[in-house]
């Protein structure tokens, strides 16, 4: 796993949970944490950090996951502001993880092994998603989805029909956005 998966975990707890946190969590899980961006690591090291932070917060790794990628999304929009300007919503920032984003993961990060995902958006209102990758990390895809999603001033339906952690070959994704409401005064 490349190192900006690590960078960005690190920056997200130390503006929840200060500094000392991300350390406390280094010793938890017992790996070395000097993480580059463009160095790869063991997908096991983020594994035992999401471990250790689910011991911490009480809260199931999947749920850790999610979080790392709600959170984590404004961090990649900080540092590659052009992937996400040429998108008016999210679902059209979902349908250019393909044929865009990874590419250009692939560029930055040369070596990068980006999870594969299908479409299919023939039912208006619907987006069907299909994600598959030897890392199983689909609870990190729907919280990058979640995050993109309030980029972009939407909220997100889930369902989730087929996941490999239930036994299934692929997650399966139904997704629907919907704008979220304008706060009146």
């Amino acid at each position: 796993m490349k190192g900006i998966i690590f960078n960005v975990v690190e920056e997200i707890v130390h503006r929840a949970h200060g500094e000392a946190a991300w350390d406390e969590l280094l010793l938890d899980a017992g790996v070395g944490g000097a993480y580059t961006s463009l160095g790869s690591y063991p997908d096991a090291d983020l594994y035992r950090i999401v471990e250790a932070a689910s011991a911490r917060l009480g809260m199931p790794p999947a749920d850790v996951l999610r979080w790392i990628g709600r959170e984590g999304i404004s961090r990649f929009h900080d540092r590659y502001p052009e992937l996400f300007e040429a998108h008016p919503d999210t679902r059209s920032f979902v349908l250019s993880l393909n044929g865009i984003i990874h590419p250009e993961v692939r560029k930055l990060y040369p070596g990068a092994d980006v999870p594969d995902f299908a479409f299919d958006a023939s039912t208006p209102g619907v987006l069907h998603m299909t994600y598959d990758s030897p890392r199983r990390l689909c609870a990190f895809a729907e919280g990058l989805i979640e995050g993109a999603a309030l980029h972009y001033g939407e909220a997100v339906e889930f369902r989730q029909p087929a996941c490999m952690h239930r036994g299934d070959p692929a997650c399966v994704f139904v997704l629907q956005f919907q704008p979220l409401p304008v706060p009146t005064e």
